[in-house]
């Protein structure tokens, strides 16, 4: 996990970092489950439809960007807005388009978004990973 943060120029938020290092590296998790931090696909040959978005933030330099937001931003965004989701890392897919983000760096490191570019804009869902995995566990 270290290389990947030195690779990346970013130090991971604390909650997620452990995470990964003493519980997993993706799979069961809110959503359709925690897309892994280092691994493209669980099984060699597996295609998964959010590859292009996993694959968009292992691009040198776009984790370590600013994060643009300083206010949710509600509403209808242009999905194309490449600069939106910088300094974010996509812990999980909702299905439509519509992702879960970590924020990475700025005033509102460690926070959970969630980015729906037809409907819902980029807004906050949770205060930390802590908060927003064990609200998923302790949902009916």
């Amino acid at each position: 996990m270290r290389a990947f943060e030195e690779t990346h120029g970013i130090d991971l938020p604390t909650q997620y970092r452990s995470f990964v290092a003493d519980v997993g590296n993706g799979r069961a998790g809110p959503c359709h489950g925690l897309m892994p931090l280092t691994v493209p696909r669980p099984e060699a040959g597996e295609e998964w439809a959010v590859d292009d978005e996993w694959e968009q933030d292992r691009r040198l330099g776009r984790l370590a960007q600013p994060f643009p937001l300083t206010e949710p931003l509600p509403g209808r965004i242009n999905p194309l807005t490449d600069a939106l989701p910088q300094g974010t890392l996509m812990l999980a897919e909702h299905g439509c388009g519509i992702f879960i983000r970590l924020i990475l760096n700025g005033p509102r490191t460690g926070e959970i978004w969630q980015i729906d570019p037809d409907w819902g804009g980029f807004v906050p869902v949770s205060p930390d990973f802590r908060t927003w995995y064990t609200d998923w566990l302790e949902s009916p």
